[in-house]
């Protein structure tokens, strides 16, 4: 995988942790929308909603960091 597809891997895993993330807790917390699939957390009970976003969070920062090792690896290869 070259530069180009691990920082298209990256952000499109930030998009999506922190749509899983900060806004599934926004949309819960201070807005009266009901559940639908971008924010798949808010079909839990209260206090299992707010957990799983930030862990929905934290494990898409932990691939962005998996992700980032393997570009940096991948280019001190090549060069």
């Amino acid at each position: 995988m070259d530069d180009g597809w691990h920082r298209l891997a990256m952000l499109l895993t930030l998009m999506v942790g922190v749509w899983e993330g900060p806004i599934a807790i926004i949309f819960r917390a201070f807005t009266d929308k009901g559940p639908n699939a971008l924010v798949a957390a808010n079909y839990l009970p209260a206090p299992w909603c707010y957990a799983t976003a930030v862990a929905a969070g934290a494990v898409a920062f932990a691939v962005i960091a998996v992700l980032e090792t393997s570009r940096k690896h991948a280019m001190k290869e090549t060069t």
